[in-house]
């Protein structure tokens, strides 16, 4: 359902999502936050990756898209473990650490809004425990944070990149599928 969409190239790549689960497997993740959920294809996929006890908070501020992918994760027996916050992400990661879930999580995925990119990841930084993981997708923009036009989407990517290279609280990899996403492991 989600290909006949007009805007279906906001989907996560199936090679991402299928990385994004086996890491999530692999430090034992049970709290996973992802910002820019679409149609909950990778919400889904992070749902299948951890514990029947473990939740994925999925912030987006459209549920005419979530609500695409929300029958999916019935069928597949995951909807228990995902809570959808329709409002801006940044509402919601001020929610979390209000309530005292500072380090608390163990994997985050930024895929909403890039003019917030900067934000998002100063605020999954306080939310991740050390040794936890921060993925950043569309760390190359098509290509274009080589030659940064003067578009506001673009040089929010190209700071935070710069940011992240120089952050002496991670270490980083930046990978080359999909349209590039960044691993940020905190220190």
């Amino acid at each position: 359902r989600t290909l006949q969409d007009r805007m279906c190239v906001m989907l996560v790549a199936c090679e991402q999502a299928q990385f994004f689960g086996n890491l999530a497997k692999l430090i034992k993740a049970k709290k996973v936050l992802e910002l820019g959920v679409y149609t909950g294809y990778n919400s889904l996929n992070m749902a299948l990756a951890i514990p029947d006890d473990g939740k994925v908070i999925a912030c987006d501020i459209n549920l005419e898209y979530a609500n695409i992918g929300i029958p999916y994760w019935r069928e597949a027996g995951m909807e228990h473990k995902i809570d959808l916050r329709i409002k801006p992400a940044t509402e919601t990661l001020d929610e979390l650490l209000e309530a005292g879930e500072a380090e608390s999580f163990d994997f985050a995925f930024i895929d909403a809004d890039k003019l917030n990119y900067g934000i998002y990841y100063e605020k999954c930084l306080q939310l991740i425990r050390k040794g936890g993981i921060i993925a950043v997708d569309n760390v190359l923009w098509s290509g274009s944070v080589l030659n940064p036009r003067n578009d506001a989407d673009t040089l929010s990517i190209v700071k935070l990149n710069e940011k992240i290279y120089r952050d002496s609280r991670v270490n980083m990899s930046m990978l080359t599928i999909g349209d590039g996403v960044t691993l940020v492991f905190k220190l």
